[in-house]
Order: C-alpha cells, then structure tokens, then sequence
C-alpha cells in the first residue's frame, strides 16, 4: 500500500483539500473538504486580493493544515489558480500562507489548470473514449480543453469567472455580452487550431461548482452525493429550466432550493449563462457533469 498524499487546490471561490492514497486502480479517499473562501472576493487590479479574503483564505488553509498533518503527510501539492496568478500581490499572499500553515502554493497558469483538469475529469467518466470538450467554470476564469482518447489537443483559459462576472456585471445581460464576447474569440482560436467545428460526436464535460451545482438542483439533493452527481446529463432544456427558475429569485431565497450551496446563491447566475452559452455557441443539445476536475489531476500528477 502505497504511502497517503495530499492535493490542494485553491481556487478565486473555493479551496478544496483531497489526501488520498493509490491502490494500484484508483485513489482511496482519506480526507476530502471544501471551504467556500471567495479568495477573488473584493479582488482588484491595484490591490489584488483583499485583506478579508485573505483572512479567510488562510484559516480554510490552516485547517487543511492540520488535517494533513493529523494524517502524517509528507507529500503535498498545492496548487493556487486565476485570483492569485493575476493578484498584484500574489508573492505576499504566499508567503503569508506558507508562513501561517506551512504550505507552499504553486501559482499555476491558465493552460497547466486545463491539462490538469482533463486528467482529473477523465479518471472519473463512465465513456473516455472519443473525443472531449471539457470546461471549468471557476470564480475567476473558465478553462476549456478538447481532447481526443484523452490526449489534449488544445487548451485555453479565458477570463470568466463567476465571482469577476458578478461583481463587475450589474446584469444578467451586462454578463451574457462578455460571456458571448470571449466564446467568440474562443471559437476563432479552434478554427485556428483546426478544431472548429470540433470533431463529430465530441462530447460536452462541466466540472467543478457550477456544474455539479446545476446536477444538483435538477437531481432535487438535499444531500449532496457525488456518485449521483458524477456522470450525470442536463439536457440543454433542463438547464434553461434551471436558469429561468433561479432569475427571478433573490439570492436569499435561491438558498431554499435544494441542492444549491450556500455560497454560491449570487454566483450560480454567472454560471448558468457560461455553461448555456457554451451549449449554445458549440451546438450541444446536453452536457455531460463531472465531480472530479483539477484536484483529481492535481493528485494523480503526483503519482506519475
């Protein structure tokens, strides 16, 4: 039995913690959390992260300390994504957290959190075959990879997030623009890669909290369960179902829907329209959801 291992990945909304350890087939969960910390909340070009999100960031991160040192680790691989790659100060943050837990964050780029998060999407579908595009809506950026037999072909990260989007958008439509804005020039850069139109019967992977947020909603979960989640298809319908249910609503009372996080009541607005607009733009009737993304990758990178 091999030795337990830890992954961090500390994302602009949520930082998440997975300590596992490889049986030779797959990884045996250990620990696995998550604590909502809007890293990116407040966030801005001058400052870059704020003092209150920092405060919260590093008590999520010295929690996860603990828990890895509770489990007796000794590898760790903490990887830090969008709020603090483009955070004016991104050295200071780190140095706060490595000097408060002991964890050493590794600011990864937009291309490297794509490549990791198809590894991780891929040990977790029921079909790897064929061809994949797979996006992750995080709080600063979205990351879209294609893929083919699980080789990449391309990656690209684009600067929609859900925590930017609602933060510097007054509106849903202020947010579709920039939403339509950037998949747009998505789309050319795939026509430049000769991927566009992509490859006939390529299919549509969502991970991470938007996502498994909408399988939840559809599914009805007052209790969130992965294997539920995981592989789970929204028909493209059931998404605009979701989104027309949720608008209206104040974000108060979105939390009284079950399956929605707390959390993420202001934010899953944005989200909905990034995966929609993604659907619609690249002409997919339904989407497939991943529980497993960049934190999966960023354990099995470990085991290579």
């Amino acid at each position: 039995m091999s030795r337990p291992l830890a992954a961090i990945d500390l994302g602009t909304n949520t930082a998440r913690l997975l300590i596992g350890r490889w049986t030779g087939s797959e990884v045996e969960q250990l620990v696995l959390k998550r604590r909502i910390t809007r890293l990116g909340g407040g966030f801005s070009k001058e400052r870059g992260i704020s003092p209150e999100a920092q405060m919260r960031t590093v008590a999520a991160m010295r929690e996860f300390a603990y828990d890895i040192a509770n489990q007796g680790i000794r590898q760790i691989r903490a990887v830090a994504t969008s709020a603090v790659r483009d955070a004016a100060n991104r050295d200071a943050f780190c140095n706060a957290v490595l000097k408060e837990t002991g964890i050493n964050l590794e600011v990864i780029d937009g291309e490297e959190e794509g490549l990791l998060t198809l590894h991780g999407v891929c040990s977790g579908l029921d079909d790897q075959s064929g061809s994949l595009l797979v996006f992750d809506v995080g709080g600063g950026s979205t990351e879209y990879t294609v893929s083919r037999e699980q080789r990449p072909l391309f990656s690209a990260s684009l600067p929609l997030g859900v925590v930017r989007l609602t933060e510097g958008k007054s509106t849903a439509s202020a947010m579709e623009d920039k939403i339509e804005r950037e998949l747009s020039t998505l789309s050319l850069r795939l026509s430049d890669h000769g991927l566009s139109p992509l490859p006939s019967g390529t299919t549509l992977v969502g991970t991470a909290g938007t996502a498994t947020t909408l399988a939840a909603i559809s599914l009805g979960m007052t209790e969130y369960d992965y294997r539920r989640v995981n592989n789970h298809i929204l028909p493209m319908e059931e998404v605009r179902r979701i989104l027309a249910m949720l608008m209206p609503l104040t974000p108060a009372e979105r939390l009284r829907v079950p399956g929605l996080e707390p959390g993420r009541e202001d934010l899953i607005i944005a989200g909905t329209l990034i995966a929609l607009k993604t659907m619609e733009l690249f002409r997919f009737d339904r989407l497939k959801i991943s529980d497993f993304g960049l934190l999966e990758g960023v354990m099995r990178s470990m085991l290579r």
